[in-house]
C-alpha cells in the first residue's frame, strides 16, 4: 500500500489568471521525521512520482540508508505533481492541462511546505521536469534553499524542447493508441543512437520476424500504458514547454542573481533533450555574477535517461555537495 500523505489546497490562483477551487497535493516522506534533520525536496520527472526510495522506487540507487541522499541523516520529501495520477484518485486528474505551468507547480510545492511549517531547505533536487520545477522554486523563494541541484534540465524550454513537446502533444491527442505511440517517440529521444545500435545490433527476437529494438520500444510503451493515465501524460508533457524563469520577469542573469543557494548544474554529455551546450552557457553566464555556482557532468551512452541509470557517477557528484565536511567537487566546463 502506498504510504502517501495529502494536503488540501483551496482557491489556488493559476499563473494564467484562472482560479482552481481545489487541488489535492500528495507527498511522501522518507528517512528522518520532519523537524529535526536537514530537509531535501526531491522533484520527480515526467513519468515519475513521489516514490523515490525503497523497493520499486525510481531513485532507490540514490536515496536510502548510506546512499548519496542518506536517509539516516536527511528528511526527504517528494511531492507528486498534482494530476500525475499516483494517488489513484480519478477525480484528481486534470483535464484542462494547458491551464498549468511549471511556475504553478513550484508555487503549489511551496504551499505544501508552508503547510508542513518548513521554512528552510537544505537542498532541492530534480531531474528533467523536476529540475525545471526546482529552478522555479529557487526563484520564488530565493533565500530558503541552501543547495539547488537541477539535473538533466534547464531554466528554460528551448525551441528544441518545445518542438518535441508539440510532437508528443499531437500524438497524445490524435493517436488511436496515444500513450504507447507517444512513448515510442519519447523513449528514443531519451536515449542515443549509439546506445540503441550497440545494444540491439539489428538482432531479431528469437526466431520471430520482430526485431529486438521494436520489441523493446513497444514494451516501454505498453508498460507506461499499464501504469499511467492519458490525462496525466498530457499534463506532464505540457509542463515541459512552460519552463521559463524569466517569463514576465527580468533577464536570466538578473533573475538568477537573486538566488542565494549554491547552484550545482548537473548535465549529461549525451543528453538529446536538454543538451549540454545550454548547461555550459548557463554555467559560464552565472560564473560572471556568482561565486557559488558549479558545473558537473555525467559521461554516459544512455542520453537523457542517464540520471536514472548512472547512479555511481551521480552519487560521486552528490556526496561532496551533501556532506558539510567536504568542498563541492566539480569538473571544469
Amino acid at each position: 500500500m502506498k504510504n502517501i500523505e495529502k494536503i488540501d489546497l483551496f482557491n489556488f490562483d493559476l499563473e494564467i489568471g484562472k482560479q482552481k477551487p481545489y487541488i489535492s497535493l500528495s507527498y511522501q516522506v522518507f528517512g528522518q521525521p520532519i523537524g529535526s534533520y536537514p530537509i531535501i525536496v526531491v522533484n520527480h520527472s515526467l513519468t515519475g512520482n513521489s516514490n523515490v526510495s525503497g523497493k520499486n522506487s525510481w531513485w532507490n540507487g540514490i536515496i536510502g540508508e548510506n546512499r548519496a541522499i542518506d536517509t539516516n541523516y536527511f528528511t526527504v520529501i517528494a511531492f507528486n505533481i498534482p494530476g500525475n495520477g499516483y494517488d489513484d484518485v480519478i477525480g484528481n486528474l486534470i483535464d484542462n492541462y494547458r491551464d498549468f505551468t511549471v511556475r504553478d507547480i513550484a508555487r503549489i510545492f511551496w504551499e505544501g511546505l508552508s503547510f508542513l511549517k518548513i521554512e528552510k531547505l537544505f537542498a532541492v533536487i530534480g531531474g528533467s521536469l523536476g529540475g525545471a520545477i526546482a529552478w522555479e522554486m529557487a526563484v520564488l523563494q530565493p533565500d530558503k534553499i541552501e543547495n539547488l541541484i537541477p539535473i538533466a534540465t534547464d531554466w528554460k524550454a528551448t525551441d528544441w524542447v518545445i518542438a518535441n513537446v508539440l510532437i508528443q502533444d499531437q500524438i497524445l491527442n490524435h493517436s488511436d493508441d496515444p500513450i504507447v505511440d507517444a512513448r515510442l517517440h519519447a523513449t528514443l529521444l531519451y536515449r542515443t543512437p549509439e546506445y540503441v545500435n550497440q545494444r540491439f545490433q539489428r538482432n531479431k527476437l528469437d526466431s520471430s520476424s520482430i526485431l529486438q529494438i521494436e520489441n523493446w520500444l513497444l514494451d516501454h510503451g505498453l508498460k507506461l500504458k499499464d501504469r499511467y493515465r492519458l490525462a496525466a501524460y498530457k499534463l506532464m508533457n505540457h509542463l515541459l514547454k512552460t519552463n521559463d524563469i524569466t517569463r514576465n520577469r527580468k533577464d536570466f542573469l538578473a533573475v538568477a542573481n537573486t538566488i542565494q543557494a549554491n547552484i550545482h548544474l548537473v548535465a549529461i554529455d549525451s543528453d538529446y533533450l536538454f543538451i549540454v551546450d545550454e548547461s555550459r552557457k548557463t554555467y559560464f553566464g552565472l560564473k560572471n555574477i556568482k561565486q557559488n555556482v558549479f558545473y558537473h557532468q555525467i559521461q554516459s551512452i544512455h542520453g537523457h535517461d542517464a540520471f536514472l541509470i548512472e547512479f555511481n557517477q551521480l552519487s560521486d557528484i552528490l556526496n561532496p555537495i551533501l556532506n558539510n565536511h567536504k568542498q563541492p567537487n566539480y569538473v571544469n566546463a
